[in-house]
């Protein structure tokens, strides 16, 4: 308090006469006052890194990540900060989350294949990994026309076990998605797998291999995309957070920045709020049993 009341009226009275008048030494009050401001410069210091690391984990995530997923990011790296002070520091950079994309239908059902009941009626929650998969297929435009990607998630996780891009969109594409995950995971007898109504999905090639390793089908209802959110929801971040932030050139181009970012990035690194904010890698990694690493695709040709 002494050192305090110096400091205060350093500028109104001699500090030599204040450390006589209150008894305490001039080294000592120097000391005190260095002490201060290298705590001052020391909080400054972090500060700054902190926001160095909001920058870098916004970017990162290619400008998706809002405060929660940002205030993960900093105290998995050994940072302790308070995910308001996180919002606020984000705020003052301008840094501000890409808004989700709504839903959009793209599945043509209208033909004469047999369908699966529905049996999951907008129930996503599972206990165990290979309990149950969905899938679905979208389109990605590039200057030389459209790629059509098929994916599979696992539930579990909401991690993609199995996919397939290609220049057209005949039940080949849907059916290598499938080949992989089986061959990454090897699910027992008894999995659901879940798709809309396609007639991809739908066609005699599809239902045999379905049949092979023992799965049982589902399927949404006409026309009701909730049916499978989480697979329109993964489209929809792919869109949100890759395809609507490049023009693809090139087919190929296209394929290859797809394939690195559902393995390096969306597997294993961004952060999924189903998961406790943990990547679908990271969750499953509680599960030992599983294997976990996909090798990244082969540039396909198309």
């Amino acid at each position: 308090m002494k050192f305090q009341f110096i400091e205060d009226f350093q500028d109104e009275f001699s500090v030599v006469r204040m450390c006589e008048v209150l008894e305490v030494s001039r080294s000592g009050y120097y000391n005190w006052l260095k002490m201060k401001q290298k705590e001052l410069t020391e909080n400054q210091l972090y500060r700054q890194k902190v926001r160095q690391k909001i920058f870098q984990f916004f970017h990162e995530s290619f400008g998706t990540y809002g405060a929660p997923r940002i205030h993960k990011d900093l105290v998995a790296n050994g940072y302790f900060v308070s995910e308001k002070t996180v919002g606020r520091y984000m705020s003052e950079m301008g840094l501000r989350a890409i808004p989700s994309e709504p839903f959009m239908i793209t599945t043509d059902s209208n033909h004469s294949q047999p369908i699966f009941e529905n049996l999951l009626h907008q129930d996503f929650e599972t206990n165990q990994p290979n309990e149950v998969w969905v899938t679905d297929m979208t389109y990605v435009w590039t200057w030389e026309g459209w790629i059509y990607l098929a994916a599979i998630l696992d539930l579990y996780s909401r991690k993609v076990v199995g996919w397939h891009i290609a220049d057209h969109m005949r039940t080949e594409v849907p059916l290598r998605a499938l080949k992989m995950a089986v061959d990454l995971r090897k699910p027992g007898k008894g999995l659901i797998h879940h798709s809309d109504r396609g007639s991809q999905y739908a066609s005699k090639e599809y239902r045999k291999a379905l049949e092979a390793f023992e799965a049982v089908g589902s399927m949404s209802r006409t026309g009701n995309p909730y049916d499978n959110a989480c697979s329109e929801s993964f489209f929809a971040t792919l869109k949100k957070e890759l395809v609507y932030r490049k023009q693809f050139k090139t087919k190929a181009e296209a394929i290859q920045t797809i394939n690195w970012y559902i393995s390096a990035f969306y597997n294993e690194k961004r952060r999924h709020s189903s998961n406790n904010y943990l990547s679908p890698n990271q969750y499953e990694r509680q599960q030992p049993k599983i294997v976990l690493e996909a090798t990244i695709p082969s540039l396909q040709s198309v």
